[in-house]
This record gives structure tokens, sequence and C-alpha cells, in this order.
């Protein structure tokens, strides 16, 4: 299709501005302007929550009345003025850190979760992508995002009468969706080449504004392409292994390809997740070509300014490409450059890959991403540790805790996710700017009355209840089969009733059947009169996933019952706005994945600035989040080390317990405790509690600053020292190093006690290895003797005996023989160590 297709149509001179408005997704978190969308088109407004489309389906007689009207247009004129003062307005990183940055951060993603009406995301990741981009609008922070524009996007969801969950994929025609085909300074369509076996996939450029940020999207739907390279971009996740690989070259090489046609010169590149590991690839390729060195040095210069975030748990999640499939689709891309598939094979294959014959060798992408960066996180706490353990495999005799992964816990875009109630709470407590500055820990609410917070919970909870009838009318309850049609409409549901939600995707590990493993103590919550309990449960199974779907049929056949039917419903096609609706409204958030299976879970962090309690497996951000004033965690206190195996499911039936041990004990009961004024201060105690100590803490706001300050900023300075010539200095150094360390040795290793403890001496051969590049290191493991410890030794004096042989020594806290292990590995601030150079050698 031509440009001329998505030309805009014409408007009143006077409401021109109507483009600039509805093509800035600022829309989806900002409400200034929902009133605008509704003059012109309230029910496609209410419906799509859609301004794009609002605006291209309006018609003409009905923009020319709005033209004539003088309060639409002093609406309007306030909201172009509100929206000039956005983009003009100092922020947190205009004022902090002014340039530091030079054009920016390209961040790839394969999913994008902005709005509902942008249906480029299938769950956590992408909403978190959304979410991360948002947030660096509102600090200023110059985020160029790169993405795929899906055709059909994820499915949707529709569950049949035997409870079976159907998926379509409804088209998504782009003239529809807030996004503008990108066009070059001549006002042409952008267009981008990636080389295919035999031919040339062409791709279409897209942009959607995201307040000052930008998220660029590519599209292979081009008519000159052939039909099935159309197809690369038809839909998100496909199982066919071959076009998820094509989906992540368009994405990676074609992403990275219009950076460079544009002439954006960013000065990082940030990975969310390894699909995207070929942009690395390709952004050496550019730095090789603009200062003509080779595809090694390049590697060098670049890395340190690579970022790679994995959200993964198991490694089984990583995607896998075979040897033969990437000779096929890689090679016309890597002809006539120096790296070919068994070098580009090297950087991804897993070490115990390698002894296998080469056609059955795999790439990993992870392990690409890894390879080809300076700095690689996980998104909470415990998820570090679980991603140390991950690639500690990828770092040969390195112990886990030694593996260099560091973690951001993810955060939420908290304006995105408040309900109009909170929002004019938290107004009254903490200002109108509140998200787009930085904020404290917390942010007190000490001027807001128990009466002030109910009276926000008891609305929103009320709000909700509409909502969720309206959604089950939309389901066709009048035919459905259980046995009551009131009841499956949600007339039984209760605005003064206790609400619970469960609402993610549906897979084995998340659990999302654990209440329905004691149906009779559920049952027995549900039956009370006057303490009643109300579920409200959303959620996809992934189309491939057969025990994901099964759950959904389980607790379809367990709502319908003629004691449940009611107090339990299911809202089906879980997306962006039923979530919105669901954490604005219930008083409880469930969520209880198997330890530690959930990496971060930012499910649970949405409900925060709107009152909601959060009642978790003690995992992922609730791990740090939790005490016993702000919600209620499941198995409080359970470490890292209770892992014991992907299949681990020894937890399941006690978790089981406790939950419903918390449910009737506390959260319950706690709810239900009323005071002579009908308020229950406790619960509310808890309710501002976990308000006043968490909103902020776990707010995109935070994540977003923590990136700048804690990455970004240090590895654009140590990028910055990546020169050619420093490069290649590098390079040839680690070479000769490579080269020396099979001849490195311990020659002796001794200790004695001394007044401050143990003194230990080490003497090593380092074979003419400068030793400024070598540290002597004793190790110690964690025992009854204290915690593991990492000592490093001090260079006494070369042996005048022996070339290249020098005596290191340190003092340690005594501990018994055997206890202290000495350790040779590279010494070098220039580097990201082990990831750059993971060379090390242990004392037998």
């Amino acid at each position: 299709m031509t440009l001329a297709a998505y030309t805009p149509r014409s408007l009143p001179e006077s409401l021109n501005g109507l483009f600039q408005l509805a093509l800035d997704l600022r829309w989806t978190w900002h409400h200034g302007t929902d009133e605008l969308w509704r003059a012109l088109d309230a029910e496609i407004w209410d419906t799509t929550r859609n301004a794009w489309l609002v605006l291209n389906s309006v018609s003409g007689e009905r923009l020319e009345e709005l033209a004539a009207d003088p309060d639409f247009q002093a609406r309007y004129r306030e909201q172009m003025s509100a929206h000039g003062e956005f983009i003009q307005a100092d922020t947190w990183y205009s004022s902090d850190c002014p340039g530091d940055l030079g054009e920016g951060i390209a961040y790839f993603c394969m999913e994008y979760g902005l709005s509902e009406s942008l249906p480029l995301y299938s769950g956590g990741l992408g909403v978190l992508a959304g979410d991360f981009v948002k947030a660096s609008s509102d600090l200023g922070v110059p985020v160029i995002a790169v993405g795929l524009l899906y055709q059909q996007g994820y499915f949707r969801q529709a569950i049949s009468t035997d409870g079976e969950q159907l998926e379509f994929y409804p088209y998504n025609d782009p003239t529809m969706l807030p996004v503008a085909p990108l066009r070059d300074d001549e006002g042409q369509w952008v267009r981008v080449v990636v080389p295919f076996p035999g031919r040339h996939v062409r791709l279409r450029a897209w942009k959607a504004q995201v307040g000052r940020c930008e998220l660029l999207l590519l599209d292979s739907n081009d008519p000159r392409n052939e039909p099935g390279d159309r197809g690369i971009t038809s839909e998100l996740y496909t199982g066919d292994p071959e076009k998820r690989l094509q989906q992540e070259m368009v994405l990676g090489i074609g992403g990275w390809r219009l950076l460079e046609q544009l002439g954006r010169k960013a000065v990082l590149c940030h990975l969310n997740e390894g699909h995207c590991a070929l942009a690395l690839i390709e952004r050496a390729f550019s730095w090789q070509d603009q200062y003509g060195s080779d595809f090694q040095v390049a590697r060098t210069a670049t890395r340190a300014t690579n970022l790679f975030t994995t959200h993964t748990s198991v490694a089984s999640g990583f995607d896998h490409f075979s040897r033969s499939l990437l000779r096929l689709y890689l090679a016309p891309w890597l002809d006539g450059r120096e790296l070919d598939i068994d070098q580009l094979m090297a950087l991804g294959s897993e070490n115990g890959d390698k002894g296998n014959p080469p056609e059955s060798q795999k790439l990993n992408m992870a392990l690409l991403a890894l390879n080809m960066s300076g700095r690689f996180n996980g998104v909470s706490r415990i998820h570090q540790k679980v991603t140390q353990t991950i690639f500690q495999p990828f770092f040969p005799r390195w112990p886990a805790e030694d593996i260099p992964a560091d973690y951001v816990t993810n955060g939420i875009h908290t304006p995105s996710w408040d309900s109009p109630e909170s929002d004019a709470i938290w107004t009254q407590a903490c200002g109108k700017d509140r998200w787009r500055r930085p904020l404290q820990k917390s942010c007190p609410m000490t001027d807001i009355s128990d009466e002030a917070l109910w009276e926000m919970r008891r609305l929103q909870r009320t709000r909700l209840i509409g909502y969720l009838r309206r959604r089950l009318s939309s389901q066709h309850c009048e035919q459905n089969p259980g046995f009551d049609h009131s009841a499956a409409c949600g007339l039984l549901l209760d605005h003064e009733t206790l609400t619970l939600g469960f609402a993610r995707r549906f897979t084995e590990y998340k659990r999302p059947d654990l209440l329905l493993k004691d149906q009779d103590r559920l049952l027995k919550l549900l039956a009370s009169r006057d303490r009643p309990l109300q579920i409200v449960l959303a959620g996809k199974a992934h189309p491939y996933d057969l025990p994901g779907k099964d759950i959904i049929r389980q607790w379809k056949a367990f709502s319908r019952r003629p004691d449940v039917e009611g107090k339990v419903v299911f809202i089906e096609d879980y997306d962006l706005g039923v979530a919105n609706q669901l954490i604005q409204g219930v008083d409880v958030w469930l969520n209880c994945p198997r330890h530690p299976w959930e990496a971060c879970g930012t499910s649970g962090m949405k409900v925060l600035v709107n009152g909601g309690l959060n009642l978790s497996q003690y995992d992922g951000w609730w791990a740090e989040a939790w005490n016993q004033d702000v919600g209620w965690a499941i198995r409080p206190g359970a470490t890292f080390d209770e892992l014991s195996g992907s299949n681990n499911h020894d937890h399941d039936l006690s978790d089981v317990n406790e939950l419903f041990d918390l449910l009737e004990n506390e959260v319950i009961p706690g709810f239900y405790d009323l005071d002579g004024e009908g308020i229950p201060r406790n619960w509310l105690r808890r309710m501002r509690a976990s308000m006043d100590q968490l909103t902020a803490a776990y707010s995109a706001n935070r994540m977003v600053r923590e990136y700048v300050e804690q990455f970004y900023l240090p590895m654009a300075d140590k990028g910055s020292q990546r020169t050619p010539e420093i490069s290649r200095e590098l390079l040839d150094e680690y070479t000769t190093i490579t080269r020396h360390w099979p001849r490195l040795r311990f020659n002796s290793f001794s200790t004695s006690e001394t007044a401050e403890g143990q003194t230990c001496t080490v003497e090593v051969y380092l074979d003419g290895i400068d030793e400024q590049r070598i540290a002597v290191e004793l190790v110690a493991e964690q025992s009854d003797y204290g915690p593991r410890t990492v000592a490093a030794t001090q260079m006494k004096h070369p042996l005048s005996g022996s070339a290249h042989t020098y005596l290191y020594e340190c003092t340690v806290p005594s501990r018994p023989q055997g206890h202290y292990t000495p350790r040779l590995r590279v010494c070098d601030d220039r580097l990201n160590l082990p990831l750059e150079n993971p060379a090390i050698l242990w004392l037998k």
C-alpha cells in the first residue's frame, strides 16, 4: 500500500492540532484529553480507548459542529497548551544529567504493551517495556524504542461452552492504530532492507509517539515482498522456529539498520531479552564499517555499551536455533563479512554443546547477547541469583556467586494504572507532578483520613462491579450453561464484598489453580453469609500450553457449580484494558507462582497505587517488598536455595494450606473487622502502609532512574574510552594473555597463624604476563566459621631466582586448613570482568 493510503483526513483548520494529540500515546496515561475524544464519539472512545480511531471515525459534520462549539474549542486549546508545556518542560534528566547520554538509548524488545489499542504485546515482558518507555518520557530520558508492528499481534480469547479456550487473530489495520508511517526528510516512507536467502525482505517503518520518546516499528507486509515474507510480522510469538528466526532477524538486523538509516547515533543499546541479540552483531558491523576495523575490534569497542536484561527463570526459556537454519538464513547477511556461521555459533553455543557434532549444535540467543554485552542483569534480587545459576555454565570454573549478573527490580508506570479516585487522593497528598520527578521511598499520606481512603476503595470496587457486569453480558451470559442466568451476568456480584483478583498468563508454574487444590475449603469461604468472598479471574494460556488451557477449563467448570455461580467469574480476552479495571477495583491481588520461578511479577505492583493489598508468594519483587505491615506472604523468608529442580513441586501442598490459613485467619477477618462507624481501621492501616512504603519504590520512575544512574551513565563513560586504538590495544593484550594462560601455575601456598589472624602466602608463575593484569585472591565458602569471603592478596615482590614468578600475601580471619583456596583471574579496570574475560585458574 502506498504512503498516500495513510495520509490523515482533513480537519477544520481550527482543530488541526487533534492530529498531534491523537498520535501521541500520552493519552493512554494522561487523561486530560479524554473529554475531547468522548465529545467526538463517546461510544467508540469508551469501547476502544483509541483516540486515533475516534478521530478517523468521526463524521465531517460532527467535526464542523465542534469547530463552532466555543466550549469544545476552549477545552481543545487548553489541552494543546498543556501538551506544549509538557514537551518543553524541564525534566529530571534535563536537570540532573543533561546531554550525558548523547543522542540516547536504543531499546530493543519483541513486544510493547502501551495500550489495548496497540496490541503488540502478550504479557509481562511487553507491559514492562511499555511502562519503561512511558516512564522514560516522564523523566525526559532519551530512549528510542525499536519493535515490530504485528498484523495480528497476540491472539484474542473466547471460552467455549465446554470451557475450552478459543483463539482468534483479528487483523490490525495500521490505519486504525495510533501509529504513523515514518517519513524521511523528503517526506518519503522509510523502508529498510534485510538480506534473506535468494532475496531481500523490505520492511516498512512506523512511528508511535510516546510522550517525549519514540517507538519505531518494522513490519514486513510490503506488497513487493513474497507472500511468505509478508507474513513474517503476522503474529507475536509464533511456535515455528523458522518464522521466529525470521522475526528476530527483522527486529535485530532491521532495527539497527533503521537507526543507522535515520542517523540516530545511540550511545548505548539495551536489549530487553535475547530475542534481539542480532542487533548487537549488526551494531558491531556498523562500527566496523565506520572505522575500517576487523570484527573482533568492533566487538570489543561496542560491547562496553551493550546492556542485556533477561526476564527468564529457566534456561529452556531462551530461544535456540539449529546450525542448518542459521546457515540458510544468516549466510546472505554474513556474506562478505569476516564473521562466518562457525564464528557466530562460537559466540552463542553452550559449552556442553561444543562436543557434539557441528550439525547438532544450536545457537543460544541469550548467550549470544551475553557475549556481545558489557553488562547484564536480572529483574529482581532473587532473579539475580536465578540468573547467576542459569549462566554459570557459560563461565567455566566460576562459582555462581561470582557470575557478574546485576539486577534492577522492575517497576510499573504508576500513572497508567491509577484510578480516578486514587489519582485525586495522591494529588492531594503528594502534588500533581509526583510521578514526573524522583520520588522518595515513601510519599506520606498523613493528611488523608481513613474515611477518605475507605471511600476511595468503595468507589473503586463499585466501578469494578459495574464493569464486570458489562463484560459478562458481552460474554453472552444469557447463553451460559450454568444454573442461574442472573449469576452468570454478574448480577450477584456485590460492591460491599471482599473481592479477590487473579489475572495473568495461565501456565503451570504460576499455579493459577492453587485455590482449586482444596475445593472444600474454598467452597466454605464462598458460602459464608457473614464474611462473603467473591473472586474475579482473567488470563490467557499460550495456544500450545495444554496444561495452562486445562487450568482455565477447571476454573470455568468450578465457576458454573450451582453453589459457586455468581461468586467466581472469569473475564475473557484478558488485555491491558481488562487488567486496568481489575487492578483498580480488587481489594486483594493474589499471586502464587512456584518459588523461585517468578522473575519479578509486576502485576501486584499495579494495585499499590489504588490501595489494593497483595497476598503473594514470597518471590520476585514481593520478597523484597513484603513486611507484615503491607500485606501477606506465602512462605515468607523462602530462599533461592530451595530450588532443587525444574519440576520441583515439593511445596505445592504446604503452600495451599498456608494460602487458605491466611485467607481464613487474617485476610477475610481483617476486611470485615469494622468499628462502630463501619470502617475497617486495621485494614486501612495496612493499606496506608502499602501505599506509603511501596508505591514509589516499585514504580517505573525508580526503575528507569536506576538504569540511568547505575548502568547507562557508567557504561557510556566506559564506552567513550573504547576508541579504535584502545580497542585494538585491549584485543591484542588479551590475545596475548590467552596465549600465555595455559602455562600459568601455582608454585606454593602456605598459611601461618598471626596475632591478626591467618597469613597466607602464594607463589605464582605468570609466564611473562604483566603482573598488573593478574589478581591473586583467596576464596573461602560460607561455613560455620563465617560467610563466603573473597580476599585480595598483595604482590610482595618478584622472586629473583625464577623469572616471571611472584610472591603474594594477605592476612585473613583464621579458618581450618583447606578453607581458603587461591585463584588467579584477569584484573583490568578497563573491562567488565569476568564477562569480557572469564579466564580463571584455581589451585588444585
